[in-house]
C-alpha cells in the first residue's frame, strides 16, 4: 500500500528505516523535495519514478525506442505536443538536449515551460549540439520531425479542470493530419501512458473530446507506444544495475 510520508513521521526518518530494510528505493509521488530527502538520508539508491516536475525514468525508455526505431539519438527531431509545463515536457527537454536532439515543445502560450527551464536546457544544447524551440504554432513545431509525442492533457491534481484543458488543448490533438504535416514516412508516435484515444474507458465515455492522440494514430503504423512501455521494464533494470553495484 501507499506509504504516507511526512504524515507521523519525518521524510528523513522514514528514508533511514527504509535504507535499513532495502538496497534500494524507488519514490513515485507528487513531491519532488520528497525524493530529495529521501535520496539524501536513506543510504542505499533512491530512485525518481515520478514526481510533478520530472519523470527521468520514462525518459530512458523513450530515448531507447527512438534509438531502436533510428539506430541514433543526436540530430534527430522530437517533437512533444499538448501541455508543455507538466513534468513530461520538462524531462524530455533535458534528456533530448542531452543527446544532442531537436527539441521542440509544440504547447498553447499558456502552458509553454517554465523561462528558467527552458533557458537551462538552452545551456545543455548548447554543448551537445542539440536545439530547443518552443512555439504555439503545431506547423513550426511538428513539420521534419522523426517523433511526435504527447500525454494526457490534466496532468497529476488537474482532474477538475478536464472541461478547460480540452478548450485549450483541442488544437494539439495528434492527428493522421498532424503525422503527414512531419513529412517523413519514418516518422513515429510516442505516449507514455496510460492514454485516452477512444470511448472505451469511463473517463473518455464521460469526455468524449479529452482524447490527445486519435485511434488511427495510436493504433496506426506510426505507433511504437507498447515498444516503448516494453522499454520501461528494460532500461529499470539497467539504472538498477548500474547504481545498486553488485
Amino acid at each position: 500500500g501507499d506509504i504516507q510520508l511526512g504524515k507521523k513521521e519525518t521524510v528523513a526518518d522514514t528514508a533511514r528505516v527504509l535504507g535499513r530494510f532495502f538496497d534500494g528505493i524507488e519514490f513515485r509521488g507528487f513531491s519532488h523535495e520528497t525524493v530529495e530527502i529521501l535520496a539524501e538520508y536513506a543510504g542505499v539508491p533512491v530512485w525518481n519514478g515520478l514526481t510533478e516536475q520530472w519523470h527521468p525514468t520514462q525518459i530512458l525508455a523513450d530515448l531507447l525506442t527512438v534509438q531502436e526505431a533510428f539506430g541514433r539519438l543526436e540530430g534527430l527531431s522530437f517533437a512533444y505536443v499538448g501541455d508543455g509545463r507538466n513534468n513530461m515536457a520538462n524531462s524530455l527537454m533535458v534528456g533530448c538536449a542531452k543527446m544532442g536532439m531537436d527539441v521542440r515543445i509544440v504547447a498553447p502560450e499558456s502552458l509553454h515551460p517554465e523561462a528558467e527551464l527552458v533557458q537551462m536546457v538552452e545551456g545543455i544544447a548548447s554543448e551537445t549540439g542539440g536545439k530547443v524551440t518552443v512555439t504555439a504554432d503545431v506547423e513550426e513545431g511538428v513539420k521534419g520531425a522523426h517523433v511526435v509525442y504527447t500525454d494526457v492533457w490534466a496532468s497529476m491534481g488537474e482532474e477538475a479542470q478536464i472541461a478547460q484543458r480540452i478548450a485549450t488543448l483541442g488544437p494539439y490533438r495528434v492527428t493522421v493530419e498532424m503525422m503527414e504535416i512531419t513529412g517523413r514516412r519514418d516518422a513515429i508516435f510516442l505516449h507514455c501512458l496510460p492514454a485516452f484515444h477512444n470511448l472505451e474507458t469511463d473517463v473518455a465515455r464521460e469526455y468524449p473530446e479529452i482524447r490527445e492522440v486519435s485511434d488511427e494514430v495510436f493504433e496506426g503504423r506510426w505507433s511504437r507506444v507498447f515498444d516503448q512501455a516494453e522499454n520501461r521494464m528494460h532500461t529499470i533494470k539497467a539504472v538498477m544495475v548500474a547504481t545498486l553495484g553488485h
